[in-house]
């Protein structure tokens, strides 16, 4: 189980190394185009939105010692998902082969 920590470590989220992997992909890219975008986690008991911008610091922290392998089409639809209006919520990993461009958009 990784951690992703928001900010002056005041926030941290605790998500499954593989999907933080995913979603250290999508921060990266929408950041680096400069397009900040709201985040949506979900813990049982606790939901919040954070706005993500490239002037409040982000960590990364994986429990793991092997980086996990990545699935494209999990990456172009979260990356979908981040550039919507309602903003990055953790969509389940698709199985490979199963997203058509149409469905992209």
């Amino acid at each position: 189980m990784g951690k992703l920590v928001y900010g002056s470590g005041n926030r941290s989220f605790d998500i499954e190394d593989r999907a933080l992997a995913h979603l250290r992909v999508v921060f990266m890219n929408k950041l680096r185009r400069g397009e900040p975008f709201m985040f949506h986690h979900a813990e049982p008991h606790v939901s919040c939105s954070i706005w993500i911008h490239p002037a409040v610091p982000i960590v990364f922290q994986f429990h793991g010692s092997r980086p996990p392998s990545m699935n494209r089409e999990w990456i172009e639809v979260l990356m979908q998902e981040a550039s919507s209006a309602n903003g990055l919520r953790m969509l389940p990993e698709p199985a490979p082969g199963t997203v058509t461009a149409d469905a992209l958009g």
